[in-house]
């Protein structure tokens, strides 16, 4: 069974919330100096505490940056400005999604041979909205949003597949919520680095030689890897059943 993540390795994410945090500080700016202040480390700050709150998605990263503005501006920021920021949420929730180059062609054959599930993270309301619109969900069998991405949610879905981790691959631009809690378990990761990450999913690192991850520049490189790692799989290479 193959797994894919969602953003930044089916479609554009990180690069809208970059975007957003940017309009963010140049509100901020008004009020403070960027740089003093240290706003953007300040607002990673308010989201890392606020995630077993809010969750990951753009509510939780709106509601950060409100909470962030009060506290750097002493509690100085007009409320029109507060609401400047919530249409910078507003924005995110509406962005249509946008496929990466040569994804639905890598997802379609690599269902051609293989079962494939998506498992992703996020607000729930918005990523069944990507999902919908993405025009790939046909191709899933199981198609599973999360709360966090960790060893003990991915031995809960191999369960539920009733898969044992040797059996499975998970494919994502993420090594801390993709690949390193797969590997974890026994498992196989595909890495399929993003120009862009979000400092939480930073970090981790995996061994270059580490004999179950291949890493991909491109979609299109996809079905190859897959095939090869399987094809390790089968042969009993790295076997391991927990």
């Amino acid at each position: 069974m193959v797994g894919f993540d969602a953003d930044d390795t089916l479609w554009r994410s990180q690069d809208f919330f970059d975007a957003a945090q940017l309009e963010f500080e140049r509100i901020l700016g008004r009020y403070i100096d960027l740089a003093d202040a240290r706003a953007h480390e300040r607002l990673y700050e308010v989201e890392s505490r606020n995630i077993a709150v809010f969750g990951y998605g753009v509510k939780g990263m709106v509601l950060s940056m409100i909470e962030a503005a009060v506290e750097l501006t002493d509690a100085r920021i007009a409320a029109t400005d507060l609401h400047r920021i919530v249409g910078l949420g507003k924005d995110l929730l509406r962005h249509p999604v946008e496929l990466l180059p040569g994804v639905r062609e890598a997802v379609e054959a690599i269902a051609a041979d293989f079962e494939v599930v998506l498992i992703t993270k996020g607000d729930l309301f918005h990523q069944e909205a990507k999902v919908r619109d993405c025009g790939l969900a046909g191709l899933f069998r199981r198609i599973e949003i999360v709360s966090e991405k960790d060893p003990p949610t991915y031995a809960r879905l191999l369960e539920e597949f009733d898969l044992p981790a040797h059996r499975f691959v998970m494919i994502g631009n993420s090594l801390r919520s993709d690949i390193a809690p797969v590997l974890a378990l026994g498992g196989w990761g595909i890495h399929v680095p993003y120009h862009t990450t979000w400092a939480h999913e930073t970090g981790v690192e995996i061994a270059a030689d580490e004999p179950r991850v291949r890493i991909v520049a491109t979609a299109g490189e996809l079905p190859a890897a897959v095939a090869a790692l399987a094809q390790a799989a089968r042969s009993g290479g790295f076997r391991n059943d927990c």
